[in-house]
C-alpha cells in the first residue's frame, strides 16, 4: 500500500445506552479483533486502542496565571464520549471511508472519519 495519509477512525459510546449482551459483547471483540489483523496484514495500521468509560477521564488545565487545575470526569459535557479507535494509513478519503465500514461492521457502532494535518517531511 503506498498510502501516505493517516486517518484517526473514532468510535463513539453512548452514555445511558443499554450494554449489549454477553454474546454480543464477545462476537464484537472477534471481528474488531479480525479487522485488527486484515488492517496489519494490508500496512494500514498504525496504533489502535479501546478506552475505559468516560466517568474515569480527568481533565488537565493550566489556567491563565500558570497554575494547573485538574478534574474529574470527561472533558465533554455530553452523553456521547469516543469509547476507542484506530490510527490508519490510507490512499486517500475513500479508502478510509471504506476501512472506517469494515471497523463500524466489526465494532456495531458508529465510526468518525478525521485526516491528520500534514506533516512536514523530516
Amino acid at each position: 500500500m503506498s498510502a501516505t495519509k493517516m486517518y484517526l477512525l473514532s468510535v463513539h459510546m453512548v452514555e445511558g445506552q443499554e450494554p449489549p449482551s454477553e454474546e454480543t459483547m464477545q462476537t464484537m471483540y472477534a471481528d474488531v479483533d479480525r479487522f485488527n489483523q486484515k488492517l496489519q496484514a494490508d500496512g494500514a495500521w498504525v496504533f489502535a486502542g479501546g478506552l475505559l468509560p468516560a466517568d474515569v477521564a480527568t481533565v488537565v488545565r493550566t489556567q491563565p496565571d500558570g497554575k494547573v487545575l485538574t478534574t474529574d470526569g470527561p472533558f465533554a459535557e455530553t452523553k456521547e464520549h469516543l469509547g476507542g479507535f484506530w490510527v490508519v494509513k490510507a490512499a486517500d478519503l475513500d479508502a478510509a471511508l471504506a476501512l472506517a465500514a469494515e471497523g463500524s461492521k466489526a465494532c456495531q457502532g458508529p465510526v468518525e472519519v478525521r485526516p491528520f494535518q500534514d506533516m512536514p517531511e523530516q
